[in-house]
């Protein structure tokens, strides 16, 4: 297989798992979808954020990022409070609930992912897991990736 076979076969590749994340996702939490569990996680990650820093952070239109969080405050995963430091601003947490939907669908997906690779090789896991840190770390910014 040579370089441009092997990228074809990557993008094709990475399709179905993208395909299957979202439906697994459905299955997991039929109310939460990838997106708003993906979401949900960064508000985790963070802290808490403004709406449009998750717009610009996952470069999406604000107001698809505007709907996904007025699901979410809908369904009591989220909640807006005022900045300390800004009265202006509002930035979104994770309630309670929110926590504890991202907790079981986070853990259901983790149980997954290790049924999925039990029978791999320790040094495919390690490689593997090496390759995609490698390729999620590129900015997209058209500058080559060093290494």
């Amino acid at each position: 297989m040579d370089a441009r076979e092997a990228v074809e076969t990557i993008q094709r590749e990475m399709t179905v798992f993208a395909r299957r994340a979202r439906a697994s996702a459905g299955r997991l939490h039929p109310e939460l979808s990838l997106v708003s569990y993906t979401l949900l996680g960064h508000l985790e990650d963070s802290g808490g954020c403004r709406a449009t820093d998750l717009a610009a952070h996952y470069a999406l239109d604000k107001s698809t990022v505007s709907r996904q969080v007025t699901a979410l405050e809908r369904s009591g995963l989220i909640e807006r409070r005022q900045d300390p430091t800004d009265h202006r601003v509002q930035v979104l947490h994770l309630t309670d609930a929110g926590r504890g939907i991202l907790a079981r669908v986070t853990e259901s997906r983790r149980a997954a992912f290790h049924e999925r690779l039990a029978a791999w090789p320790e040094p495919d896991l390690e490689r593997f897991a090496e390759y995609l840190v490698r390729y999620n770390a590129w900015g997209g910014s058209g500058a080559r990736e060093a290494g």
